[in-house]
C-alpha cells in the first residue's frame, strides 16, 4: 500500500527535531523564544534585551553603607536569517516520515545547524580568557589534561557556577586529547568509551565534552613589536596606546604589565595578568584598541562593583600580546551553558503560497513554505531560521589554543 502524502507540518516538526538534535554545540549553549516576536510577526531587526547581574562590594563593621544598584544590560539583536532551500518531486513526498527526513530532510538542517553553530562561534571570539600549553621553549603545543584544567580554574576565578560545563573541541583536537588522556587513573568505563568510541565522555575533569565540526581556526594579526600603553589611569573599554606596528584581529589577547585581574566576587587580586580581547579590528597606525572586558579599577583604593583589575595601567606599561603575530591556533571552548545564548523568533506565515508551517520547540522556531513550481513539476521548499546570538558573558568562556 502506497504511503500517503506527508503533510508540511509534519516535516517542520521533524526539522526542528534534527536541528535541536544535529549539532551538540548548539544543545549546550543557552537558547530563548520569545513569544512576543512570535504574537507579534518578528521582523528582522528585533531586539531582545537581557539584563545582566547585579554586582556589589563588601562591607566590613556594623554601619550599613547603603549601595546604588546600577543595573546593565545588553541587547540581542534577531537580524540574521538563514536558509536551505531545496526541491523534490510528487513520489519524494510520497515517502516515509523516516525515508523523507534521512534521504532529504537531515542533510539540509544539518548545513543550517552548522552555519548557525559557525555564527555563534565567531561571537564566542569576544572571550578574553585564553589558556595554552607551550614547550620548554615557548612554542604552543597540543592541550593537556593539565591546559584544561587551567581553564576550569579561570572560570571558578571568574565566578562561573561549577554545574552545566561544557568544552567543545575540533575533531583534532579531540584525537589528540583522547590519545593524552588515555594513561590518566579514570574510571574503567570512560577507559572503555575512549578506546572503542575515540571520544571522551562526559564529567571529565570538570567538564561535559563534545566535538563539533565548526570549531574555527584563529588567525591573530601581523601586529609586530607590541606597542605600550599611551596615558596613564585609563579606564573603560578603549585602551589608548602608542601607534600600532601592524594590524590586530578581533580575538588577538593580549596582557598589560602591572594591571592583575581581580576575583569578581572578592575584588581581590588573582596574582595574575588580566587577558583583554580585542573586540574589533585595528589598523596598523591606530593608537586606540576596543577591549573587554572594560579596565575598571578600584576607587580610592576601595573595591567597586563590577571591577575587573587592580589598577589603571601606568603610562609607558608594557603590552604582550598572548600568541605570536600572524599565527594559526584552533580556537577550542570551555564555557559555562549561560555565557551565551541563541535566541529565535517566529517568522511570519505567508498566505498564497502550497503550504506553509512553523515549529518551535525547545527555544527553536523554525518556518518551512513549499510553493508548486508548475514548469518542472517541483515542489520547492525553503527552511528558514531567523536569530541571534550574543556572549552573555564572555568571562565565562575560555579559549583553549590548539596548534595547526
Amino acid at each position: 500500500m502506497a504511503n500517503s502524502l506527508l503533510t508540511i507540518d509534519m516535516i517542520t516538526r521533524e526539522a526542528v527535531r534534527l536541528f535541536r538534535n544535529s549539532n551538540w554545540f548548539l544543545r549546550t549553549i543557552g537558547r530563548q523564544f520569545d513569544e512576543e516576536f512570535g504574537r507579534a510577526g518578528a521582523k528582522i531587526g528585533a531586539n531582545l534585551r537581557i539584563r545582566l547581574p547585579n554586582d556589589y562590594t563588601l562591607r566590613t563593621g556594623p554601619t550599613a553603607v547603603p549601595q546604588g544598584t546600577n543595573e546593565q544590560q545588553t541587547t540581542l539583536v534577531l537580524a540574521t536569517q538563514m536558509g536551505v532551500d531545496v526541491s523534490f518531486s510528487s513520489a519524494e513526498r510520497a515517502l516515509s516520515l523516516d525515508d523523507y527526513s534521512a534521504r532529504i530532510l537531515a542533510p539540509a538542517v544539518n548545513t543550517l545547524a552548522g552555519g548557525v553553530a559557525t555564527a555563534i562561534m565567531l561571537n564566542m571570539q569576544g572571550a578574553s580568557n585564553l589558556v595554552q600549553n607551550t614547550d620548554t621553549g615557548g612554542a604552543m603545543i597540543s592541550p593537556t589534561a593539565g591546559t584544561w584544567l587551567a581553564a576550569g580554574a579561570v572560570l571558578d576565578k571568574n565566578g562561573a557556577p561549577r554545574n552545566d560545563r561544557f568544552i567543545v573541541m575540533d575533531p583534532l583536537t579531540q584525537a589528540r586529547t583522547v590519545t593524552g588522556l588515555m594513561g590518566l587513573f579514570n574510571p574503567q568505563v570512560k577507559i572503555s568509551d575512549q578506546y572503542i568510541r575515540g571520544t571522551i565522555t562526559v564529567d571529565t575533569l570538570g567538564f561535559d565534552w563534545g566535538m563539533d565540526q565548526t570549531v574555527m581556526m584563529h588567525t591573530t594579526g601581523a601586529y609586530g613589536a607590541p606597542p605600550t600603553v599611551a596615558g596613564a589611569n585609563q579606564t573603560g573599554a578603549a585602551l589608548t596606546v602608542t601607534a600600532l606596528a601592524g594590524p590586530l584581529n578581533v580575538g588577538d589577547v593580549l596582557t598589560i604589565a602591572g594591571v592583575n585581574s581581580v576575583n569578581r566576587t572578592t575584588k581581590t587580586s588573582n596574582g595574575t595578568l588580566e587577558q583583554f580581547v580585542v573586540t574589533a579590528p585595528v589598523s596598523a597606525g591606530a593608537t586606540v584598541i576596543p577591549i573587554y572586558p572594560p579596565i575598571t579599577p578600584p576607587s580610592g583604593g576601595n573595591p567597586v562593583p563590577f571591577q575587573t583589575v587592580t589598577a589603571s595601567p601606568a603610562n609607558g606599561a608594557a603590552i604582550t600580546f598572548a600568541t605570536p603575530a600572524s599565527s594559526n591556533f584552533r580556537s577550542n571552548f570551555a564555557y559555562y551553558a549561560e555565557a551565551v545564548t541563541l535566541a529565535t523568533a517566529e517568522l511570519e506565515l505567508p498566505r498564497g503560497v502550497h503550504e506553509v508551517a512553523r515549529e518551535t520547540y525547545d527555544g527553536i522556531s523554525l518556518r518551512m513554505i513549499t510553493d508548486y513550481a508548475v514548469l518542472s513539476d517541483q515542489f520547492i521548499t525553503r527552511l528558514d531560521i531567523l536569530f541571534g546570538s550574543l556572549l552573555i558573558r564572555p568571562e565565562w568562556v575560555v579559549t583553549v589554543a590548539d596548534i595547526p
